[in-house]
């Protein structure tokens, strides 16, 4: 615009009318082709500026407004950064309570101790990167590119530890539902062994020949497994041939004289020894008498939850078929050189390899002693003359 005044200030001499009209027509042109170029032109760009634009500027220039803009500008970003660290101070502070509050409540429950750290790391992390972004946003910086970053490197880290990340899956999945804890006996395929130690990647479990195996923690979670160790009690069975011709009734009686006369066995259902209950006295309306009228309120209504729940419990397990833990002897089938005897019987999952092997002993000594006979494999072989 100021190229095309100048132009325009320009004094010519006065032509002939053909000639003066030419000239102004290529003013005319020169001019619009100066403010096209200069419209393309940022105003503030200083590259575009030219000494004489900049002595106008310069001419021109409101000093207070300039003073103005930038004590407002210095205002802004001083209140921006005094924001940021208020809220950085009280996220801090609100993420040190949560903290303590995650950590009273997994300290009650009862939590792995491997869990509990696991997941106080993962809350403290992960409530710092959110109070983190925040403190930016107040800035006034664009949060958006921060997350993107964070997102994509998420991303490539976890395409490149699938397997690793499956795996720490599985043992968070584990520590929280607890399908075995340690010391629990556990049949994972063709691996069987106690419990050792609960990693956050695997599992060590301890076979009864004290080898020491390795599992990973993915399999276990996704996969079935066998605990034996889950039911206090577990029943035995014996598989018992006798000859064709033996009587039954015979071996049924010893068998149970055998089942009868070891102590570990369980008989009846009176035998059964359940779960001791906490004693709890019967304070509740000495105690409630003390409180005042609203605390009363919430803490009937805290007791009448638990006795909801212990009812739900009690129907549940009503629904639930119950064992029979009568010692039992039936003929489970009639083989080629045998009638097959099936022995059952209830013990305590402490109990039960040294039951097996010793009724397994018994039986072998008392059968022969009371006329049964123990099959072995017989051919006929006819001989034609």
């Amino acid at each position: 615009m100021l190229l095309s005044k100048i132009l325009m200030q320009i004094p010519v001499a006065p032509p002939d009318t053909v000639a003066a009209n030419k000239i102004q027509e290529a003013t005319n042109a020169v001019t619009a082709q100066v403010d096209s170029l200069a419209n393309k032109l940022h105003p503030d760009s200083i590259a575009a500026m030219t000494p004489g634009k900049l002595v106008d500027q310069f001419k021109y220039l409101d000093l207070g407004a300039l003073v103005t803009s930038l004590s407002s500008q210095i205002i802004s970003l001083g209140l921006r950064i005094l924001a940021a660290i208020a809220v950085f101070y009280i996220g801090k502070f609100i993420i040190n309570k949560i903290y303590s509050v995650a950590r009273a409540v997994m300290v009650r429950k009862d939590f792995d101790r491997s869990l509990v750290s696991f997941l106080l790391s993962f809350i403290r992390i992960t409530l710092l990167f959110l109070l983190i972004i925040t403190v930016i946003g107040v800035l006034g910086i664009e949060t958006s590119s921060f997350i993107a970053i964070f997102a994509s490197a998420g991303v490539a880290i976890g395409m490149a530890l699938s397997g690793t990340l499956q795996n720490f899956a599985g043992g968070v999945l584990i520590l929280l539902l607890k399908p075995y804890k340690v010391g629990d006996y556990i049949e994972f395929g063709d691996l069987k062994g106690t419990v050792r130690e609960i990693q956050i990647f695997n599992t060590v479990i301890n076979t009864y020949n004290n080898d020491r195996i390795v599992i990973p923690n993915g399999g276990l979670a996704t996969s079935s497994l066998k605990n034996f160790s889950a039911e206090p009690y577990h029943r035995v069975e014996w598989r018992v041939g006798i000859t064709y011709g033996d009587d039954v009734e015979k071996a049924r009686k010893i068998a149970l004289d055998i089942l009868a006369a070891d102590g570990r066995i369980v008989h009846t259902d009176a035998d059964v020894k359940e779960e001791e209950q906490p004693v709890v006295e019967e304070t509740h309306e000495k105690e409630e008498e003390k409180m005042p009228w609203w605390k009363r309120l919430f803490h009937w209504h805290r007791r009448r939850t638990e006795e909801l729940r212990e009812e739900h419990e009690a129907r549940l397990a009503a629904l639930l078929p119950k064992p029979n833990y009568s010692p039992s002897v039936n003929v489970e089938s009639l083989d080629e050189s045998q009638v097959t005897l099936i022995v059952r019987a209830w013990t305590e999952i402490a109990n039960y390899w040294d039951v097996l092997y010793s009724v397994n002993e018994q039986i072998y000594k008392q059968f022969p002693q009371h006329g049964l006979h123990f099959p072995f494999p017989q051919m006929d072989v006819h001989v034609r003359h």
